[in-house]
């Protein structure tokens, strides 16, 4: 069985075609390819003064990056460099696949393990999200396969010095490594741990001393191959919870108190939510202890994460195995409740029902419900937002001699960089740029600033006569200053600006590329299109629908080139 989740979700990894979030590629792809290939896009997390990433999730990518570069294989089939990683996450998705059939053993019995596990695969948002490489996927596998090793039947009993709750004490080290956020749901798990069984002083003793060991070991690795990376001593969790618990992280949008009620949980759920409701309700009424505990560590991680202003989806995800088991325990439920009372329909009435043929005890109507997943999982998949995508398989399908430079008109890490395209003549400043969204770094009061983006974005036009030559250089020259650096001297310039109440506009300056990448809505703006004409620009390709998108990254990609 584990099996079928390896092949499921190396088979997801590398069909996905779409683009869900900017961290897949610019949080792990991205400083992996700098690393092994000496150039690639480093985003202000990673070059600020105290940064935030740490290289340990990012290093994953390294080894087959560094096997494509040894054998040479880089530049005849740069596609290998998508592939190799995909594969390394897909294997690491399935660990969550695997890991809630043990512990919907030790939480329920056996009969309920099938059930969690198909809830499992159909998953909409596992199949959207769990085979990406972001932290917040391998987060929860490595929250998974910590829960899978937790004492869940009896605390007074177990030997705490066990290999097994050591390894649940490793497993959640490693998750909080990656997202130190993850902290939240330990906390709770291992505090009730303690508290609520009550354990004797010599085993809670070892407990804490193996929490201590383990979790300064795991800091002391991530500070050592953090200041290796950087070359200076650096404690990225620290700088990461610093700066996440500032109103920085409000700059990239603040949610109201209820949204992972009202948004989170029904997107990361989809059809399953019903059912696992109602496996909550069920654990509540008839005093399931092991579930209890189960919803406890989910209403007090919710709690937790709705007090801070910036939410996404994608952080509640290591719960989503908890509410897969919630929903086995339900539909197996309502099955036997039918099946109780098809045996008192009388027999002439029952003698035309038509035979059960799925082997799991779930209801067809029931069935019906959670496999509408699947084609909404092919969307996804094959044809979401493919155009951010397909973009640079484009540019890269270029030969070398005819992509001397590309600019990117578009909202901020809208699409991969130099890992999906792997062209070092355009690693040169200014040869492939994009505007920046750097965020208020320093500033006594974030909420009146404005990035690169906010600016261009208010007055295209404006911002294309003042910001570029009036003319093209048909040689194509780099733009010598297309975004801000996020250095100490970017830090202390904004500050001036704040203090002198100046322009945000910081002066960027740039040349006109051979390559405009952009999305439709721009050409929409007032004067954009008769400009690009003008300039000697006509379009060369289109991908993605137009419809889909919000904001500024509707009326799909395109790509616009100088004819001179």
């Amino acid at each position: 069985m584990a099996s079928l989740a390896l092949v499921v979700r190396v088979v997801i990894a590398l069909s996905t075609q779409g683009f869900f979030q900017p961290d897949e590629y610019f949080q792990a792809l991205e400083p992996a390819h700098h690393y092994i290939f000496g150039y690639g896009h480093l985003t202000w997390e990673w070059v600020s003064p105290a940064p935030l990433r740490s290289i340990i999730y990012p290093a994953l990518n390294i080894p087959p990056f560094w096997l494509i570069k040894t054998l040479g294989l880089d530049a005849r089939y740069p596609e290998l460099l998508t592939a190799g990683p995909r594969i390394v996450h897909g294997l690491l998705a399935a660990i969550t696949d695997i890991g809630i059939r043990e512990i919907t053993r030790q939480v329920l019995n056996d009969s309920y393990v099938p059930v969690a596990y198909f809830v499992s695969l159909t998953s909409l948002f596992h199949a959207l999200s769990l085979s990406r490489s972001m932290s917040n996927s391998l987060e929860t596998s490595l929250t998974t396969a910590a829960l899978s090793c937790y004492p869940w039947d009896n605390a007074r009993s177990m030997q705490v010095q066990s290999t097994r709750m050591r390894m649940c004490i490793v497993f959640a080290a490693l998750a909080c490594a990656i997202r130190p956020t993850n902290a939240i749901i330990w906390v709770y798990m291992f505090g009730f741990l303690v508290l609520r069984f009550g354990l004797r002083p010599s085993q809670g003793f070892i407990f804490i001393r193996d929490c201590c060991v383990i979790g300064a070991m795991t800091t002391l690795t991530v500070f050592a191959l953090d200041s290796a990376f950087y070359g200076r001593p650096v404690l990225s969790l620290l700088n990461f919870l610093r700066v996440n618990a500032s109103p920085v992280s409000l700059f990239y949008g603040s949610s109201s108190w209820h949204y992972y009620l009202s948004q989170a949980l029904p997107v990361l759920c989809s059809t399953s939510l019903p059912f696992v409701l109602y496996g909550m309700l069920l654990a509540v009424k008839k005093n399931e202890k092991k579930l209890k505990v189960m919803l406890g560590c989910i209403l007090w991680t919710l709690t937790a994460f709705s007090f801070v202003g910036h939410k996404e989806w994608r952080f509640l995800h290591p719960l989503l195995p908890m509410l897969h088991i919630f929903a086995s325990r339900s539909l197996v439920e309502l099955y036997h409740r039918s099946a109780k009372a098809e045996i008192k329909v009388p027999c002439e009435k029952r003698k035309y029902a038509v035979a059960k043929t799925f082997p799991l005890p779930i209801r067809t109507r029931d069935l019906c419900l959670l496999l509408l997943t699947i084609p909404a999982s092919i969307y996804v998949v094959f044809f979401h937002c493919v155009g951010q995508i397909k973009v640079m398989s484009y540019l890269r399908s270029l030969p070398p001699e005819n992509l001397t430079s590309v600019g990117f008109l578009t909202p901020c890490h809208s699409t991969p960089w130099q890992t999906y395209l792997h062209r070092p003549e355009l690693a040169a400043p200014g040869r492939m740029w994009a505007l920046g969204c750097e965020p208020p770094l320093g500033l006594q009061y974030p909420s009146d600033y404005k990035d690169q983006t906010d600016i261009f974005f208010e007055a295209p036009l404006e911002y294309m006569r003042t910001h570029f030559p009036s003319r093209v250089d048909t040689s194509y020259p780099p733009s010598p200053f297309a975004s801000s650096v996020p250095n100490v001297t970017f830090v202390e310039t904004l500050q001036m600006v704040e203090q002198n109440s100046g322009s945000w506009d910081l002066g960027w300056r740039h040349e006109w590329p051979q390559y405009l990448v952009l999305f439709g809505t721009l050409l929409r703006e007032q004067g954009v299109l008769d400009l690009f004409q003008d300039q000697g620009y006509e379009e060369v390709w289109k991908g993605g629908f137009e419809w889909e998108g919000e904001g500024q990254r509707r009326g799909a990609v395109r790509v616009w080139k100088h004819n001179h």
